[in-house]
């Protein structure tokens, strides 16, 4: 993009950089719309749309001639350019926002049984309850009348009994088919609007869904009383997902067929070759997290690039050696076009049957716009090249810029490629000086690589690992020039899988003893955007190119992020956090010194649970050292989590009423709560209200058994009621009414019909109750008639669905603070 001529050098410089004011500008200006809590009618953003067109247009019909624009002429012109562009931006992602909401589905339609017909779009991802795909919607009716669905669904279909997380056994259902892409399926489904929890420094499952294209999410309805499913045929559509589905059964049958340690390595081939990220075990995942490695095995954007780069590297040396061979192909096409255009197609012929996923996606694009400036000669300075390939990728993928993925690919990208010793030419070294050269290249690489991400991972997920630059170095040449190209010709010749699976033994074992270090990870608290950014430029300048002296600068930089502390109540205060985990309990009340957490939530399934999801990266995130973990009672919903919460806190101390043979006293052992118990935190008190000691010998149903704690300090009080149900209450209310008064309550029960009784909640007087329970889960928590009695009591009642992680302070007791406030977009979910 040239808005001046290369008539002189001055001229191209100034021509490049109003070129960058315009780049940035428009990335500026989706970044800015982006922040929109809701989205304007679409005329708005034409009528913004026109403003920078008609000026741009003015502009060119009143030129005549053409004269080279002084320089603060041409600066002044890049700057209205830039600020055009920035509303170009702002306005061509509000309209295909607007566009894509057109297509949300209509409220009416949620939980309704609906009869589809419709083409399997893409290959299902098994797990241990059945299978997730993806649906393209093709008719679809309700009670025979046609009505209209967004045009692909996500949907699970869950075989066996559905077990509710109270020990309720609604139904069973059929066994899910063995779908396949490119099939046409009729079914009866239920679904609701995208639907995920929001938690702070937690992952955005709505963004992630607007992302991919998805306004409706649901299930298949196969118990015994509803419609079979049917197949209706096969069609020819999907011919690369029903290869990538036929390739990832075949690994996983061939290499998967034996010891335990051959299916783990079964699952991660599978991912390698076809993208299938769920067929990795969980515990593998942690380990590559805890080494730096997980961006190798999840087709990440990171993990393109280096695919990219290795490919590259290959192409260049076969084709300069084609003359051995008699070919001369570098008489026809130099050695390094044919690198980076072999390079970049081989890497989106990856990318593709990998299952062309967004961050796969945005990497080919950042890779063919930095391959094009090379191929066309452009010697732009690396900033106008970092800039357009950013500004390629927004104009895609405009909400790329709210992925972590999209930042650590875009700073690898651009830092492989301005240390790429294949854009210098130098004289071939002799024998071991040439590897010695190629090894202190790979060296010097990875470290600027790991420079320039530590920051930035520190600022994304808290966490780094120490041990990440020496499992990378053993990693990345093992993975990318062995395991990779194994498990890919594997597809031609399915002998190479087991050569590829006895590859990653060695690697498997290695990185096993980094992870078990004890300083393996280093963590720190979420630090906010202004540290975020200075650790940034600190990394940046770390691996730059410049003097030692210059480059020094960059550590006092990266302290802010480095030693930041998430603030705390004031002594004598304290804070209840009510996490967003779906249907279920999990608390976290916070002291000026000390931390509590008051359930896990709920397990999702075997591979799956609110410790893993929401409770651990939250803590991180908050840098807290739990000191004590209440389970109020044995059910899943509440205890679900606590594996992980007990792992990642090996000093928190355990009180719960769960019996002496439940499975998690393996873990730690358990300190009965029994009424009566009391301790002091900063000021702050909390009291175990409830259940009595006798109980644990008269064999009451679980939810009978919850412990029930109270914490005030002496001004405000909370109280965290478990799911006790109506004989629980009025015993607390006979024995403890004086000191059952509390500004915010817990909903007993979730919002059960069998509780929150009259009695109780006149004893208690909330401002605020608390509801923990999922977005239309299929109990009907919180009850209507539940509802009713706060609403006659004036107790204003939090819902999670509605309001995301809650917030409240002893400090402000007042107001209750709702995530899905502070962070409102215009994806995310708006719940009636």
């Amino acid at each position: 993009m040239h808005f001046t001529p290369d008539f002189d050098e001055s001229g191209a410089a100034t021509g490049l950089w109003a070129g960058s004011l315009v780049l940035a500008g428009f990335v500026a200006g989706c970044a800015v719309q982006l922040q929109q809590p809701r989205l304007w009618l679409w005329p708005v953003y034409a009528w913004l749309l026109a403003i920078p067109l008609a000026g741009w247009s003015w502009q060119a019909l009143r030129k005549r001639g053409f004269r080279p624009p002084r320089p603060g002429a041409a600066i002044l012109r890049g700057l209205l350019w830039g600020g055009g562009a920035l509303v170009l931006g702002f306005a061509l992602c509000g309209l295909r926002a607007t566009a894509f909401a057109r297509q949300g589905l209509n409220p009416a339609l949620e939980g309704r049984d609906l009869a589809v017909v419709g083409l399997v779009a893409a290959m299902p991802q098994r797990n241990d309850g059945g299978l997730r795909f993806r649906l393209d919607v093709e008719s679809v009716s309700l009670d025979g009348a046609t009505v209209s669905l967004p045009p692909q669904l996500l949907l699970g279909w869950y075989g066996g009994a559905l077990t509710g997380a109270d020990g309720a056994t609604p139904e069973l259902h059929r066994q899910p088919a063995d779908l396949r892409p490119g099939e046409r399926w009729r079914m009866t489904v239920r679904l609701k609007a995208p639907h995920g929890n929001l938690n702070p420094h937690g992952f955005d499952y709505e963004l992630w869904l607007w992302e991919q294209g998805v306004q409706a999410t649901g299930y298949v309805r196969a118990g015994p009383k509803d419609p079979a499913p049917q197949r209706l045929g096969a069609t020819a559509w999907h011919p690369v997902e029903r290869a990538r589905h036929a390739v990832r059964d075949a690994i996983l049958t061939r290499v998967g067929d034996g010891t335990p340690e051959r299916q783990r390595s079964a699952g991660i081939l599978a991912a390698l070759v076809t993208g299938d990220q769920a067929a990795i075990d969980r515990a593998d995942w942690d380990i590559f997290r805890a080494t730096g490695v997980a961006h190798l095995m999840s087709i990440s954007g990171l993990h393109i690039t280096l695919f990219a780069w290795a490919a590259a590297a290959l192409i260049g040396a076969l084709w300069r050696r084609t003359a051995l061979w008699g070919w001369r192909l570098c008489l026809w096409l130099p050695a390094p076009t044919a690198a980076l255009v072999g390079g970049v197609a081989l890497a989106a012929a990856y990318a593709l049957f990998s299952g062309w996923g967004v961050p796969a996606q945005r990497t080919i694009w950042m890779l063919a716009t930095v391959g094009v400036l090379r191929l066309t000669g452009r010697q732009w300075p690396w900033q106008s090249v970092w800039l357009l390939a950013g500004a390629v990728v927004v104009a895609v993928d405009p909400w790329a810029l709210m992925q972590a993925g999209f930042w650590l690919s875009f700073v690898a990208v651009g830092v492989l490629f301005a240390t790429d010793p294949g854009a210098v030419d130098e004289p071939p070294a002799p024998g071991r000086a040439r590897i010695f050269s190629r090894v202190r290249r790979l060296l010097h690489e990875q470290w600027v690589v790991t420079l320039a991400l530590t920051p930035l991972s520190l600022l994304l997920f808290g966490q780094v690992s120490v041990v990440g630059l020496l499992a990378n170095l053993l990693a990345i040449p093992w993975v990318t020039l062995v395991v990779t190209p194994l498990a890919l010709a594997g597809v031609a010749v399915p002998a190479l899988w087991d050569a590829a699976a006895w590859a990653l033994r060695p690697l498997a074992a290695g990185l096993g003893l980094l992870a078990g270090l004890p300083f393996a990870t280093v963590s720190v608290a979420a630090a906010p955007a202004w540290a975020g950014v200075a650790g940034v430029m600190g990394g940046v300048l770390l691996a730059a190119r410049l003097p030692l002296a210059l480059r020094a600068l960059g550590l006092p930089l990266l302290l802010p992020v480095l030693l930041w502390q998430a603030p705390r109540p004031a002594a004598g205060e304290f804070e209840v956090l009510a996490a967003d985990i779906g249907q279920g309990n999990a608390v976290i009340v916070r002291t000026a010194g000390h931390t509590l957490v008051y359930d896990a939530g709920p397990r999702f399934s075997a591979e799956s649970d609110a410790g893993h999801r929401v409770l651990v990266p939250l803590l991180r995130a908050l840098d807290e050292r739990v000191d004590t973990l209440v389970l109020s009672h044995r059910d899943t919903d509440h205890t679900g989590g606590a594996r992980a919460v007990l792992a990642m806190q090996p000093q928190a101390a355990l009180l719960s009423s769960i019996e002496d043979g439940h499975e998690l006293q393996a873990l730690r052992p358990a300190t009965r709560c029994e009424a009566g118990q009391r301790w002091t935190w900063e000021g702050v008190t909390f009291d175990v209200l409830h259940p009595q000691a006798a109980d644990y010998d008269a064999g009451a149903r679980s939810n009978a058994m919850s412990c029930v704690l109270r914490i005030a300090n002496g001004a405000r009080t909370a109280l965290l009621a478990g799911d006790i149900e109506a004989a629980q209450e009025a015993r607390l209310t006979a024995q403890v009414a004086p000191g059952l008064n509390a500004d915010v309550l817990l909903m007993p029960h979730h919002g059960s019909k069998t509780s929150s009784t009259p009695a109780f909640l006149d004893a208690v007087q909330p401002r605020f109750a608390l509801a923990q329970a999922g977005y239309r889960n299929r109990f009907g928590h919180p009850a209507a008639p539940v509802l009713e009695r706060y609403r006659e009591r004036g107790i204003r009642v939090i819902d999670s669905a509605g309001c995301g992680a809650a917030t409240w302070s002893s400090a402000a007791a007042l107001e209750v603070g709702c995530q899905r406030d502070a962070v409102r977009r215009y994806w995310h979910h708006e719940v009636p």
